[in-house]
């Protein structure tokens, strides 16, 4: 930091994800309440590609902190908190993060969000209280540990926090980054009916209803395996409880998608299947060189590489058949 200057606070997170946008937003509220509260935030959502993650001029903050995504072990990077399975690229960064003594990065993959994980550490840590973002604490944990009570009740979307997510997985470009400064000073329902994003709902919402049909049509069945493929469709962020609803004695998917900067393989469990799913879909996915959680996991390829992503669910599909 300049001598009167404010330090500049470069928060990077999981973009298009409801905890992503709510863990930058925690993060940064404990660090202007316990660290500087002058502080000044830049932030920069980070996705999963196949190619390389980070690049040093990303880092342009007097601090930098990455949260609820994957390890790096650039001298820049300053706070890092994780809740993946897949939290590291390599071995070598795995070493890394086990040999640092900062006591600002941490790692806990029994946490269902990592916005829960931040509040908690920053609490027993740094005597951070954050029961003023409770509501935000309480729906990351629901959203990103798939809470609901049922299927319809994930695909109707009729809380608030739901509606930011599926707003928050078709983002436009710094939508997500204009969001966060005033997740810590509003309430969800005022959020979401700020004038762009209700307008952005409404448009996002009729599309979701629309996206039910597709993959009704385009679902196929390998034992308790569903599989769709909506590579040559506008659904790269399509509600991953849609399967679950229309095919409810499903125990996993498998479903490839384009998303403009990557070819994606998603794999799912239902959450409440009628036997629980026994394979850890994060070490599947990181077979291929994905990753995610035991019960939710994905395999980024890089663009044009769609028959590779074809080839690659089927493979998964047979997999998965074979145990069901």
């Amino acid at each position: 930091m300049l001598m009167g200057f404010p330090m500049r606070v470069g928060v990077f997170y999981h973009d298009r994800c409801f905890d992503g946008a709510c863990s930058a937003a925690v993060f940064s509220d404990f660090f202007r309440r316990n660290m500087d509260s002058q502080a000044e935030f830049l932030y920069g959502g980070l996705f999963h590609r196949a190619e390389q993650l980070f690049e040093e001029s990303q880092f342009q903050g007097d601090e930098n902190a990455i949260v609820d995504f994957k390890y790096c072990s650039s001298p820049k990077v300053t706070w890092w908190f994780d809740h993946h399975q897949s939290a590291f690229l390599s071995d070598e960064d795995a070493e890394h993060f086990r040999h640092d003594r900062s006591e600002k990065k941490f790692y806990d993959p029994h946490y269902r969000s990592c916005t829960k994980f931040i509040a908690t550490i920053a609490s027993e840590r740094f005597g951070y209280d954050a029961s003023h973002l409770k509501e935000l604490i309480h729906w990351a944990d629901i959203i990103d540990g798939a809470q609901y009570e049922n299927a319809k009740t994930a695909i109707e979307m009729k809380a608030p926090a739901m509606k930011l997510t599926l707003v928050f997985e078709a983002a436009s470009k710094n939508l997500t980054s204009r969001v966060i400064p005033v997740m810590t000073s509003k309430s969800l329902d005022e959020i979401v009916n700020l004038p762009d994003i209700k307008a952005s709902f409404e448009h996002l919402y009729k599309r979701h209803v629309d996206s039910i049909e597709v993959i009704r049509e385009r679902a196929t069945h390998r034992g308790r395996v569903v599989f769709f493929d909506l590579a040559d469709t506008d659904l790269g962020g399509y509600n991953k409880f849609i399967p679950y609803y229309l095919f409810p004695d499903s125990l996993y998917t498998v479903a490839v998608s384009e998303a403009g900067f990557r070819t994606k393989i998603s794999v799912g469990s239902n959450p409440w299947a009628p036997v629980e799913p026994d394979r850890n879909l994060a070490t599947i996915c990181e077979s291929y060189g994905g990753g995610g959680h035991a019960r939710v996991g994905a395999i980024s390829y890089n663009p044009g590489e769609l028959e590779r992503a074809r080839k690659t669910a089927q493979e998964i599909v047979e997999e998965l058949a074979g145990d069901s």
